[in-house]
């Protein structure tokens, strides 16, 4: 009986020094994880580089928000200010920093979505909510800000960055 008692102690103790192990090794990144952490931030500083390389070659005036937005009102209007909840109806050119269109309200009509609740980019309803009617724009939506890492699966490729010019027409 002592044997026994000795050997399910010895058992159970061994147990917990391995469970301490293994959720120790769980903890650690990959290699794989750091490979890709690395590159997301590399790429991103490169990105920024062809903002900022943009920005100067057209000699723009634009201000940066947190998430790494620019912004520049090209010209102010009167009406009334977009908000959460409003539906905003605009028109629009997005292209890249090549300068290629790739959507216009010139072939495709002017745009509305619902402010804060829509599914258009995160960067387009950042920037919408800067403005107010008769407003016009520049927002250059970096690619985290736009369509990602898988682009729009028709016009816009992966991890672009979009220039978007818009005029507000009305709010809602």
């Amino acid at each position: 009986m002592k044997y026994f008692v000795a050997l399910v102690l010895m058992v159970f103790l061994l147990s917990c020094n391995q469970a301490v192990d293994i959720s120790t090794r769980e903890k650690k990144p990959t290699s794989r994880t750091d490979s890709l952490i690395k590159f997301n931030q590399e790429f991103l500083i490169v990105e920024n580089q062809y903002i900022e390389d943009y920005i100067l070659r057209h000699d723009l005036q634009m201000q940066k928000t947190g998430t790494g937005l620019r912004y520049q009102i090209v010209k102010p209007g009167n009406g009334a200010k977009a908000e959460p909840e409003k539906i905003v109806k605009f028109n629009y050119t997005v292209s890249f920093l090549t300068g290629t269109v790739c959507y216009s309200s010139k072939r495709d009509g002017p745009k509305s979505f619902k402010i804060s609740r829509s599914t258009v980019e995160s960067g387009l309803n950042e920037g919408i909510l800067l403005l107010r009617v008769g407003d016009h724009a520049k927002f250059i939506l970096p690619s985290h800000l736009a369509f990602g890492a898988t682009g729009d699966h028709d016009q816009i490729p992966p991890r672009a960055v979009l220039v978007y010019d818009v005029e507000i027409l009305e709010i809602k």
